[in-house]
């Protein structure tokens, strides 16, 4: 039987990546008490790194959400890793992400509700809901428009 948050993903039409390895000297997540960090997600698809540049440059708002959103599969993917099943998720405590940017590009906090918007509408609001931080930066690793990270506690 499908847990309701594998029922929800399935209605949404998103199927889970399996996490790969770390290409650096850390690791994906780390439990701690009733916490789990999961690290900066990038927009990585089954075909490779998708959305290059910069927002406000390459790409615009709605491009960036849909970068935002890729990060936000793959950190629910990495939760499962962490978790075993999603339903143990008691909370999405905090969400950070960073966006590759022009330095006039303000609107940082629209392109990162492509993640909140998912983690929200797969969770519900009583769970979903979390703290947020969106921040502009100059570059991103391999390149990329986005990354999002999360604190999620689990029951």
């Amino acid at each position: 039987m499908a847990s309701e948050i594998e029922a929800r993903l399935a209605a949404l039409g998103i199927e889970l990546p399996t996490p790969g390895k770390p290409g650096a000297n850390y690791v994906p997540f780390v439990i701690t008490g009733n916490l789990v960090f999961i690290s900066g997600q990038v927009p990585l698809a089954p075909d490779g790194v998708k959305f290059v540049g910069k927002l406000g440059q390459e790409y615009g708002i709605e491009e960036g959400q849909q970068a935002a959103r890729l990060c936000a599969v793959n950190i629910l993917g990495m939760l499962k890793a962490a978790v075993g099943d999603l339903d143990r998720i008691s909370r999405v405590v905090k969400v950070l992400g960073f966006v590759n940017a022009v330095p006039d590009f303000t609107d940082v906090h629209k392109v990162i509700n492509g993640a909140s918007d998912l983690i929200t509408e797969v969770f519900g609001d009583d769970i979903g809901k979390h703290a947020r931080s969106a921040i502009g930066m100059g570059t991103l690793p391999l390149g990329v428009a986005v990354e999002v990270e999360a604190i999620a506690e689990i029951r």
